[in-house]
């Protein structure tokens, strides 16, 4: 797959025309701020298209070899099918096109194929405090309590449980569902490490708060 250098968009040739599952009013997240007349498909129910036409004849346990290769580095895993189409439907979501996915977009640019929970809670963390670093310089508001965050990712829940909806009106197999579902546990997972104060990632910064006690 190829994103566009410049906005990150991604640069597929979808459907002009499809199934019932792509079209926008088909199980429309309740938080899509979408029109039909705008857009008569969903963004990224129209991105899923054809990975469903790829792998809808695969079982969620069934195993695969995963090779994710980019300019940078190449990196490979022997792992279950559901997480390797929810590793690239992670990529996809960030950049089909989604309002409410359009925040993960520098997750999309660094992405970390086959990602842990502790590794998605970091990188997600990291993006979007760097983000308020951003909004700092451009003389607004900071929000450092990730409040933000929280809600992006409760956004995005609402999202993947539409889209889920539409994967299985369509789907003859459980691994694209179950992909988007094993993607949804991150999403309900970081609103409530943050309101944990991220313990499970605290041990990580002990240095630097060892050395803010001491100046």
């Amino acid at each position: 797959m190829q994103l566009d250098p410049q906005n990150l968009d991604l640069l597929t040739d979808p459907p002009r025309t499809g199934p019932a599952w792509i079209h926008l009013p088909f199980h429309q997240c309740t938080n899509c701020p979408l029109t039909i007349r705008s857009h008569p498909s969903c963004p990224l129910a129209l991105q899923l298209f054809h990975i469903l036409e790829r792998f809808d004849h695969l079982l969620s346990f069934d195993q695969m070899h995963v090779e994710v290769v980019t300019e940078e580095r190449s990196v490979s895993q022997f792992t279950t099918v559901q997480k390797g189409i929810g590793s690239l439907m992670g990529l996809i979501i960030a950049t089909c096109g989604c309002p409410h996915a359009s925040f993960f977009k520098p997750m999309a640019r660094f992405h970390l194929p086959l990602a842990t929970g502790e590794e998605t809670l970091y990188r997600a963390t990291s993006m979007y405090l760097l983000a308020q670093y951003f909004v700092r310089k451009e003389g607004r508001q900071a929000d450092l309590e990730l409040e933000g965050l929280a809600r992006i990712y409760r956004n995005i829940h609402i999202v993947n449980t539409a889209i889920a909806e539409r994967l299985r009106a369509a789907a003859e197999r459980d691994s694209t569902v179950n992909a988007i579902v094993m993607l949804d546990i991150y999403a309900l997972a970081l609103p409530r490490a943050i309101e944990e104060s991220l313990q499970d990632i605290r041990y990580l910064f002990t240095p630097f708060l060892a050395a803010s006690e001491t100046s």
